[in-house]
Parts: structure tokens; C-alpha cells; sequence
């Protein structure tokens, strides 16, 4: 089994199962292999299933000769410690919990059906709140591009996995750009999909959070999508079903689309940053599509007072999580921290009040639509950063910084739209910069199209870190 192979991607992969060119006992134990030899310095799984992973890898390979199908079926997958699997506690990230799932999340249950082998699950930050992934209970996730580096949050211990070729793909989770940015800063492609488009089993952060995954292609992106929705909506608040499969979309010519580039984010708690790399990637990036027979231009959404909406919404779901954890005692400081401020930052009629204002707020931010198909920004403000850059500061502190440097995702959390991290190149140091396309309500169909086509032309998967 070969570097390749554990790089191929989980599109392809199903594609050489179906085939008979490999078995899933292969892919599973060359996975589990590189996890024993490359995960001890990356730190990207809380906790690994070999035994459990062998076994399932074991009946896809029976059901795979039976002639059975299914969309993941063999492939090698990583779940977020954010999902319920039974029998395990889902930490998220904190000591604060200790008591074991008695089944699996829906989502997770929709991955088993799909066929996949599930390898483990990965590291967040503490509660999913930060945008790196760093935690006194499980320690630093480290970024495979440069160990001294974040790998993003809060999803960033699925980035690490994906990224060194330590899964297939993983499961991952955004409620303010927890798949944006790990899929930035580790070279990976990361959609947030519309807002219960996939299964998530109860409204977080008062609606801002969907679970997606994180990938190395867009194929494979479309491939986990079609295989966690079909069947119909999962759920009353689920969007209406897409006019194709999200493969055939990631497949199809996004034709001549009209983007808009937007540089200025909402205000949210501090002026944002933009560094210089960022900004020129996003013009580059731009420059390619007007090559290829795009009509973009300069605009930028009517913000208004959006951030002050975000905040509360973010904030008062955070005090919801910490309220929650049974053993509150052992949660660390900055989390505590967070909720001291969420007192007074993101009180219940605050909240309430952002949630009232949602509709009112998409529509002034979705005028831009009417007259353009993509909106086109920087993803982050510029590559990874050195860990500690915000853990080791205060709550309020720690708050600002990431918000300065994390300013173009969460707009769209709160608007429930679809938006993708898209590779974009890499950096004067050699890290992953990426931009951001955000699309019309319900349809990830042209992110995806477009994505592809980006892909086409600047093949990101063939950069891999060292590891």
C-alpha cells in the first residue's frame, strides 16, 4: 500500500473498491498503520477503533464480493468528537463529560448505512469554540504542513487527519467556520453545506451549526453529501432536496457565472485583519475566473449591524454549551471566561432578538444575489498561526484576536447559506492559503460546480505536507 493510495481520497477509493483493485482490510490497515507511525506527533485522533474498524472493514469486503453497493461502502472514515457513537463518551473536547452514548447520532447512523469503516474520532477545542484546536484535556492538534503551526478549529483534528493522509475523509462541524478553517490552513476543500441539509440531532448555537465534512477533492465533498442525504429530508427543517446529486453537480460545467469579490466582512467585536498574502491570493484567484469566462467585479454585501446579531447568537450558544457540561468544575479557564461574557454579552433577550432578526438581515445581506450567481472573499486573514498565538490569552482577549483574524465565515452561519473553502495556494512559507465562495440559499450545487472547475485549473490535492 502506497502514499498514494492513503491520499487518493474517498471518492476514488469507492470507486477501487467497487472495482476489486483494493479491499477495505488494505485501505483500513494502511490507515491504521500511518495513524500508529504519524499521529503521535500530529495529535489528530482523541481515540482510535482498530479492532472495531478491522471488523467492519472485514464485512464491506464480504459485502463488496456479495455484489452489494452502497455510496462509502469500505471507505476508511474520522468522526468529530462532536457525534454520539454508542458506547463512547463524546468528550467534545472537555473532561466534563464522562458518561457514554447509549446509540449513535443520527449522522453517524447515516454514515454506518453509507457503508464506511469508521476509524476513530479527532480532537477539537474545548466545547467546539475556538478556530484552533488546542485543549488542556487533549492537548495540541498540530497542523501536518508545519508542526508549530494551528491546524484551525474547531474541526482541526479532521483537518490533521485528512490532511497527512490518516483517513479517507472525516466528518466535520461549522457553526461560526469550524470546516472553513481547518480546511484553509491544512489544504483540504471544506463546504458548509445549507443549514440542515445534513442531519444534525438538535439546533446548536441557536442554529448557526450544520455538520459537514472536510476532504481532499470536491468529488469527494459531493460523494459524502449524496451519501448522508439521500433518502429523502431527514427532518421537517431540512431544505428541499437538490434538482441533481451533488455529484453529478461537482461534475457539471458551472457555465459563465457572475462574482462578486468582497473584501470588507462584517464588524463583529474588533476591526478584522486581511494580510497581504490573503488579499493578493483572493485577487489572484479572482484574475483566474475572469479567465475562464466569469464576469466578476467588486462588491460588498449591505452588512448594516449583522455583527452585533452573530455575536449574540455565537455567544449565547456558547453559555448554552457550558451550562450543560455535568461536571462544570473541570471545564478550563478561557471557557469559563467565555461564559462570563456571554452573561453580559449575549443575554436571553439579546439572543432572542438575533434570531428575530435573521430573516430581515438575509434578505438586506442577499440583495448582492440578485445581481451575482458567487460571492468570492478571503477565507482567513493569512496562514496558520503558531499555537498559543490566542490560548494563552484571556477570555476577552483570546475573543477579539480570533474574531480579527477569522472575520469572512460566520456572517453566512447566520444566514444559513451555503459557503466552501477553496485552496488557493501557498503561502511565502509554504502554508495553505485558501478563499471562501459563498452561494444562494440551498445551492451548494454551483459552490460545488465551481469549486471543481477551480480544481481543474489549480490541482490542490497534488500538494501534500511531509509527513
Amino acid at each position: 500500500m502506497t502514499e498514494e493510495l492513503a491520499y487518493a481520497g474517498a471518492a476514488r477509493q469507492a470507486e477501487m473498491l467497487r472495482g476489486g483493485q483494493v479491499t477495505s482490510r488494505e485501505l483500513t490497515e494502511l490507515y491504521l498503520g500511518r495513524i500508529e507511525r504519524i499521529d503521535p506527533a500530529l495529535n489528530a485522533y482523541r481515540d482510535v477503533w482498530a479492532e472495531s474498524a478491522l471488523a467492519e472493514a472485514d464485512d464491506a469486503d464480504a459485502r463488496l464480493k456479495a455484489g452489494q453497493q452502497a455510496p462509502l461502502l469500505g471507505v476508511p472514515v474520522a468522526i468529530k468528537d462532536t457525534l454520539d457513537v454508542a458506547g463512547d463518551v463524546t468528550t467534545l473536547g472537555t473532561a466534563g463529560y464522562d458518561q457514554p452514548a447509549d446509540s449513535d447520532s443520527i449522522l453517524v447512523a447515516r454514515i454506518r448505512e453509507a457503508g464506511a469503516v469508521i476509524l476513530g474520532k479527532t480532537n477539537l477545542p474545548e466545547l467546539a469554540i475556538h478556530g484552533f484546536t488546542e485543549s488542556k484535556t487533549f492537548g495540541i492538534t498540530r497542523n501536518p504542513w508545519h508542526q508549530g503551526r494551528t491546524t484551525g478549529g474547531s474541526s482541526g483534528g479532521s483537518g490533521a487527519a485528512v490532511a497527512a493522509g490518516l483517513a479517507a475523509i472525516a466528518h466535520a462541524s461549522d457553526g461560526a467556520g469550524s470546516i472553513r478553517y481547518p480546511a484553509a490552513h491544512c489544504g483540504l476543500f471544506g463546504l458548509k453545506p445549507q443549514r440542515n441539509r445534513v442531519p444534525i440531532d438538535s439546533e446548536h448555537w441557536h442554529g448557526l451549526s450544520v455538520n459537514g465534512c472536510v476532504s481532499h477533492t470536491v468529488a469527494d465533498t459531493a460523494l459524502f453529501l449524496d451519501a448522508v442525504t439521500s433518502g429523502g429530508p431527514w427532518a421537517p427543517s431540512a431544505p428541499p432536496a437538490p434538482r441533481q446529486p451533488f455529484a453529478e453537480a461537482a461534475a457539471s460545467d458551472p457555465g459563465r457565472l457572475r462574482v462578486a469579490v468582497a473584501l470588507k466582512p462584517p464588524r463583529a467585536l474588533a476591526p478584522p485583519l486581511l494580510g497581504d498574502e490573503s488579499r493578493r491570493m483572493t485577487e489572484e484567484v479572482a484574475e483566474l475566473l475572469g479567465s475562464l469566462g466569469h464576469a466578476v467585479e467588486r462588491a460588498d454585501p449591505d452588512w448594516g449591524s449583522v455583527g452585533n446579531q452573530i455575536s449574540a447568537r455565537y455567544m449565547g450558544g456558547i453559555g448554552d454549551d457550558v451550562d450543560a457540561v455535568p461536571h462544570g468544575d473541570r471545564l478550563e479557564g478561557i471557557t469559563r471566561g467565555y461564559r462570563r461574557i456571554a452573561k453580559v454579552a449575549a443575554p436571553g433577550w439579546a439572543v432572542r432578538r438575533a434570531v428575530r432578526l435573521e430573516g430581515r438581515d438575509r434578505d438586506r445581506i442577499g440583495v448582492i444575489f440578485e445581481d451575482h450567481d458567487v460571492v468570492l472573499t478571503p477565507m482567513t486573514a493569512g496562514p496558520a498561526f503558531e499555537h498559543g498565538r490566542f490560548s494563552k490569552r484571556g477570555a476577552l482577549r483570546c475573543l477579539l484576536g480570533e474574531s480579527r483574524f477569522y472575520p469572512y465565515a460566520v456572517a453566512w452561519n447566520y444566514t444559513g447559506q451555503p459557503a466552501a473553502s477553496v485552496p488557493a495556494g501557498l503561502s511565502s512559507e509554504g502554508l495553505p492559503l485558501a478563499v471562501q465562495i459563498v452561494g444562494r440559499t440551498n445551492d451548494e450545487a454551483t459552490l460545488l460546480s465551481l469549486a471543481a472547475q477551480l480544481e481543474r485549473e489549480r490541482p490542490w490535492a497534488q500538494h501534500r505536507p511531509s509527513v
